[in-house]
């Protein structure tokens, strides 16, 4: 009774662990009777924030990484020197570079689980027009990361929350690609090999821009650019606690109706698409069946072997006289009008 008690408590005080391990589920997004798809949204995806400070004499360069599908893994969550936790699903790339010429480098998680498991992401899904009747869409709430704030003690610096607000706004013309390119493991390792570009972009995808490199970036980018389907919107505090990245995306993926008209579509082709091979299956079996019958009981061979020979052989004359009737029936056979000889 003791171990069984012993092991009762154990599985209770693990429920708060399995209640924390929530995390967002991309292909299966369910809120108020509607069905959401963003997976084809999934994959590594790279955006950029920069800005020039006169005041404060300084450039501040911060690169997003974000995976809303799944975690940035060994090389997303890693940038030339800096480095983030490879559980995570969205991590910030801080480069600040002063006039002086001293440097504040530094990587921070922003949402995703810690590398042992612990923490929380906590998702919070609500729909658009829930705040507003002319938006239609998603918004996700995500959580699960900090920001080093203040001064240095004994070599770090203090933490505060960090989450991320990403509102998927229905558009029925983007898919969501416009402008971005997903960083795959062969793309990832090629750079940081420094091999170039090292892939393609999908069909779709934007404006010919590197998508993360340095080269061709405009160095003072808002990383707003309206011909991007992500699109940064602000980073920083919210209150005394937390810090929040918020992104606007684009895509015909979370229009209300997107899912349930692709279901149906699809739907309709898979029944009509069965119909058809069970059709042949029946067919073929039948004529295996029956020849393998006439041959073991009447031993015949050629088209006798057929079940019901004849009648296949005088199918393409029996359609003929079909086809000409059908013909005599449209053209009319005419009439003599008034009195006929006798």
């Amino acid at each position: 009774m003791r171990i069984q008690s012993l092991s009762l408590l154990s599985a209770a005080s693990l429920l708060p662990s399995l209640a924390s391990a929530i995390t967002f589920d991309c292909a299966n997004i369910r809120k108020d009777g509607y069905k959401y798809n963003l997976k084809e949204l999934g994959g590594i995806h790279e955006i950029f924030n920069a800005k020039r400070d006169q005041d404060q004499g300084l450039t501040n360069n911060v690169t997003y990484r974000l995976n809303i599908c799944g975690t940035l893994g060994k090389k997303g969550a890693t940038l030339d020197d800096l480095n983030c936790e490879q559980s995570r699903n969205i991590c910030g790339f801080n480069r600040t570079t002063y006039d002086d010429g001293e440097h504040d480098n530094f990587a921070f998680p922003i949402v995703g689980f810690e590398s042992m498991g612990a923490g929380a992401q906590d998702p919070e899904i609500t729909r658009l027009k829930a705040q507003d009747a002319d938006r239609e869409g998603l918004q996700l709430k995500w959580g699960g990361g900090w920001y080093p704030v203040g001064e240095r003690e004994k070599g770090k610096k203090k933490r505060k929350d960090a989450k991320a607000v990403i509102e998927f706004e229905c558009d029925p013309d983007k898919s969501g690609l416009e402008g971005l390119v997903e960083y795959s493991e062969q793309r990832l390792r090629a750079r940081e090999e420094g091999e170039g570009d090292g892939g393609d972009k999908k069909d779709g995808e934007g404006d010919g821009e590197s998508g993360g490199d340095d080269e061709g970036k405009d160095p003072f980018d808002d990383g707003s650019r309206p011909e991007r389907s992500l699109q940064f919107k602000s980073f920083g505090p919210v209150d005394d606690e937390s810090y929040v990245l918020r992104l606007n995306w684009k895509t015909r993926y979370a229009c209300d109706n997107y899912a349930l008209s692709r279901e149906n579509s699809s739907g309709h082709w898979g029944f009509f698409t069965w119909l058809i091979i069970i059709f042949f299956l029946c067919a073929a079996a039948y004529l295996i069946f029956g020849s393998w019958l006439n041959y073991n009981r009447y031993g015949a061979r050629g088209w006798d072997l057929l079940p019901h020979g004849d009648t296949i052989r005088d199918v393409p004359y029996l359609f003929q006289d079909w086809l000409k009737r059908v013909v005599n029936t449209l053209q009319g056979t005419g009439s003599r009008g008034g009195y006929s000889a006798v």
